[in-house]
């Protein structure tokens, strides 16, 4: 099957598979007389993992490493196991850091509010709003 036939059947962009393709992702594949790229069954089966390990975050250097483990016929669970924890503490840390700005932010709204609420100015309307901002772009 052609790019456009391999990347319907993977639910996934021709687009995708050409840059997974330029990426090493995929292996080398045979080529019709014309120079299209012959996908096949397995190669399918690849864009699918490609793109469910997407689904999860996982950058395609991180896929190409489990892929290539797979080629050499080692037990990739292992890694992927300690790619996924890897991505669960980045996203705790993330959330962490979002929990405590939104805090910060909801404490200097609320200030803020309590400020007007006794008919003043709060501070971090004035330093917000004493902020330059930048100058737009012009088309050139």
């Amino acid at each position: 099957m052609k790019v456009g036939e391999a990347a319907e059947a993977a639910g996934v962009t021709p687009k995708a598979v050409r840059l997974w393709e330029s990426k090493g992702l995929l292996p080398p594949a045979g080529r019709t007389a014309a120079g299209y790229r012959i996908f096949t069954d397995e190669d399918v089966q690849i864009l699918r993992f490609i793109r469910q390990a997407k689904s999860l975050d996982l950058t395609l250097d991180e896929i190409g490493d489990v892929l290539d483990l797979q080629r050499d016929g080692a037990v990739t669970c292992g890694r992927v196991t300690a790619l996924l924890d890897a991505h669960i503490e980045r996203l705790d840390r993330t959330m962490t850091e979002l929990r405590r700005l939104r805090t910060s932010l909801d404490r200097v709204r609320r200030t803020a509010r309590e400020g007007q609420a006794r008919g003043e100015e709060a501070m971090i309307c004035r330093i917000i709003e004493s902020v330059p901002l930048p100058e737009p772009a012009t088309a050139g």
